[in-house]
Parts: structure tokens; C-alpha cells; sequence
């Protein structure tokens, strides 16, 4: 069986990435969104991750600052996006490796929350709830339902809050 293997993101990696995002979101946004991240503030290089599998990148994923406002103040956590895999390669668990991978780094880094905007369903299955059932809401204008979110340090979603993404997220609406 061939292992997936998932690491972070090097510059001999960008053509291939902007081929996985092509190939799964089928338009250029989300390759201008990465090209964009990657020069934004909103980037923590330790997680963009690629997924290889049988030594080729199937999948990729970013994990960008996002602030939290809450009653007490902003609080700093992350936001997922974007998360692609080849469609021809979904079926593999690749975008689950990616995803328990990114919330592992995430968590050894310190981050105390990651929220998500477009896949309840998959996300829900990894363990996110819908933002709106914590009292948070998101500052742009998005599905509420559409919403969800993820503690990595207990308490940390408490309280609810709004959630602030870097203003490249909205490129991607």
C-alpha cells in the first residue's frame, strides 16, 4: 500500500500546487488566493502543507491567521483555505491527512482555534462544529451554516465571538 505522506509546502513545489488547486476548483481563484497569502501577513509557512502520494503532490492545504473578537478582546486563531486534493485522488484520505496534519501543527505552534467556511459536511466529520451553534459569526457575508469551527485548546471558542478573516478571503466569495 503507498503511503500518503504530508509535509510542508517548499517553492520547488508551487507549479504543482497551482495544479492541484486548478484541477480541483477548476478556475484560477484559489491560485491567485495562494499566490496572494503567501505574501500576506495571514501566512504561517509551517502550515501549507502538500500531500505526495507515490512521490507526486496530490493535495494541498493552508492554514492562515484569523482573528477571533470576543467580549474580552481579539483573540488570534486560524482559518482553513484552501484545502484541495486531484479529484482523481479524493477517494484516498487525502484531504482527512491533510487536515489531521494541518490541526497537529496548528496545535504543537500554540493556536487555540481553527474555523472554516464552505464544507460542513467533510469538516464535520473531522470534528468541526458549526460556528453559529458557539454564538461566532463570521464578518463576511457567508452561509452561516456554512460556518464551522474547531477548539484546539479547551475553552478557546467559549463565549463566541466574530471572526475577522484576512481581507484576501474575500477573493475567494
Amino acid at each position: 500500500m503507498d503511503e500518503i505522506v504530508v509535509r510542508p509546502e517548499r517553492g520547488d513545489d508551487f507549479r504543482a500546487i497551482e495544479v492541484v488547486n486548478l484541477s480541483a476548483f477548476e478556475c484560477d481563484t484559489e491560485v491567485a488566493f495562494i499566490g496572494a497569502m503567501r505574501a500576506s501577513p495571514a501566512f504561517v509557512a509551517e502550515l501549507a502543507l502538500v500531500a505526495e502520494w507515490r512521490g507526486r503532490i496530490v493535495g494541498h492545504l493552508m492554514l492562515t491567521r484569523a482573528t477571533l473578537v470576543k467580549e474580552d478582546g481579539p483573540h488570534e486563531i486560524l482559518a482553513l483555505a484552501p484545502l484541495s486534493v486531484v479529484p482523481s485522488q479524493s477517494h484516498r484520505g487525502i484531504g482527512s491527512a491533510l487536515v489531521q496534519e494541518a490541526l497537529a501543527r496548528a496545535r504543537e505552534l500554540g493556536y487555540p482555534a481553527v474555523v472554516e467556511v464552505g464544507q460542513p459536511e467533510f469538516f464535520g466529520r473531522m470534528g468541526f462544529r458549526p460556528a453559529a451553534e458557539l454564538g461566532i459569526h463570521c464578518q463576511m457575508r457567508v452561509r452561516e451554516e456554512n460556518v464551522t469551527a474547531l477548539e484546539l485548546a479547551d475553552g478557546s471558542l467559549a463565549d463566541g465571538g466574530t471572526v475577522h478573516l484576512a481581507p484576501l478571503f474575500e477573493s475567494l466569495c
